[in-house]
Formats: structure tokens, sequence, C-alpha cells
């Protein structure tokens, strides 16, 4: 299968009221996008991830910025670790985040590709040194979806939502697959993401 098939509706949007039939709907849409993302060939997910990291690579280069926080591929996310590898070789900081509360922002730490991980006590994965250092001035964010209007779809704990409240903003690439885009709802106060960066993308 490759990502031709997409996620059209969100039944968040539907007639039936209610916060739960709201929550409902939100998980059965997360459920759908995380079958979708599953559903995909490995040889064309292989090829699709070097095509995203590639175009994240472009728009460093026309940013130079200094620090990326980058993100360890989980659950079927973009694998963007050549891509990671290539900018450290170029000089950039890279950082990983970290859960250190729930309901709280997330932490940053110094990563450098190929050193010692460890899955911290949700299980994923972070350096078995941890070196913090402040949030980075931009950010790749894995989205389980996105919307036309560059809106992201999360998986529900709100870690990137406030780790993006505090000001100044970081610029942020959301990173995804085509068939992950989808119609859903935001609140009046979620700011879209700068750019999605998906294997469709061309930065110039």
């Amino acid at each position: 299968m490759t990502g031709e098939s997409r996620i059209t509706r969100d039944p968040d949007q539907q007639p039936e009221p209610g916060a739960n039939h709201k929550q409902m709907a939100k998980t059965a849409l997360r459920k759908a996008l995380r079958t979708a993302r599953g559903a995909l060939d490995p040889a064309i997910k292989v090829q699709w991830d070097a095509h995203i990291g590639a175009q994240v690579v472009a728009w460093w280069r026309l940013r130079q910025v200094a620090a990326i926080g980058v993100y360890w591929p989980l659950a079927g996310e973009p694998d963007l670790r050549a891509a990671y590898a290539e900018l450290h070789a170029a000089g950039v900081h890279l950082a990983l985040p970290v859960v250190m509360e729930r309901d709280a922002p997330l932490s940053f730490t110094h990563w450098t590709p190929g050193e010692p991980m460890i899955p911290d006590e949700m299980g994923v994965q972070v350096p078995a040194e941890l070196r913090f250092v402040e949030r980075p001035p931009a950010l790749l964010i894995p989205c389980l979806g996105f919307n036309a209007d560059g809106y992201r779809l999360g998986y529900g704990g709100g870690y990137y939502d406030r780790t993006l409240e505090a000001a100044p903003r970081p610029y942020t690439l959301g990173i995804a697959y085509s068939n992950q885009e989808a119609q859903f709802s935001h609140a009046p106060h979620d700011v879209p993401l700068d750019v999605i960066v998906t294997e469709s993308s061309r930065i110039t």
C-alpha cells in the first residue's frame, strides 16, 4: 500500500453533541491515522523517509539555524536519523525532547548521533547521559495527523502544545506522510505549524 489513501473526515464534525462523543471521535480518528501509517509498504517508507529528510536538510541550508530539536521515531513515524547525521556533520547542534513530568512542557537534551541510548519511563529512547539545553529555535514535530491549514493532531498528551506556548515561539516543521492529512477542527487558541514536510514536499 502507498500513501494514496487519505483520512478525509473527522467524526468530531458530525452533529452528535456531547464531550464524550467528541473524545470518542478523536480517539477513532487517531486510530484510523495510526492504521493508515502502519499500512505503508516498508520499501516505500524508506524512500519517503529519505525524501523527507532531504527536505529538512534543504530547509536548514536556507535558514542556517544553530540548533534543531529533533525526535526519535516511534510507532511508524518518519525515520530521519540519516538526515540528523548529515545535520550534525554540518555543525548543527541537535536536541531530543525529554518528558520530565506529565502536564508540563518538554525539556530538551543535547544529542549526538551514535551515542548510547536508553528507554525512559515511557519507553522512548533518550541519551544515557542527559545534558539539558534551552529549547532550540527550530523543532521537528512528528504529526499523527495534519489538516490543510497546517494544524497538527498529536497523540493527545499535549506535550508539544505546552512546549510551544512560551515566547519566543520556535519555528516548527511538522513531519508526516501525505496520507496523514485529515479534516479536523482546532481550538481557537491553537496555532498552526509553520510548515508541514511530507514525501510530496519541495522546499526551495
